[in-house]
């Protein structure tokens, strides 16, 4: 008789953040200062991570300030000024 067995797999999932810390839009565009639209336009456009839970979007706390820290622009030439 053989016996079948399966080989052990490590399963290496990303933990996400807890579902208390994540924000709706309108929280997000607040934490941005940026209008709601705004927000829903990165979304839309794929431009910032979110999670769809069921119809829902929320937005980590943490990507939006990536995404702010992301779009820092260092400044030029004292000449440029």
């Amino acid at each position: 008789m053989t016996q079948h067995t399966q080989p052990s797999r490590l399963l290496t999932l990303e933990t996400g953040p807890h579902p208390g810390d994540l924000l709706n839009v309108s929280e997000a565009a607040r934490h941005l200062g940026t209008p709601v639209r705004f927000v829903r336009r990165l979304v839309a456009e794929r431009r910032i991570r979110f999670y769809k839970i069921g119809r829902y979007v929320r937005l980590d706390p943490k990507d939006l300030d990536q995404f702010i820290r992301n779009g820092r622009v260092e400044p030029g030439p004292s000449w440029l000024r």
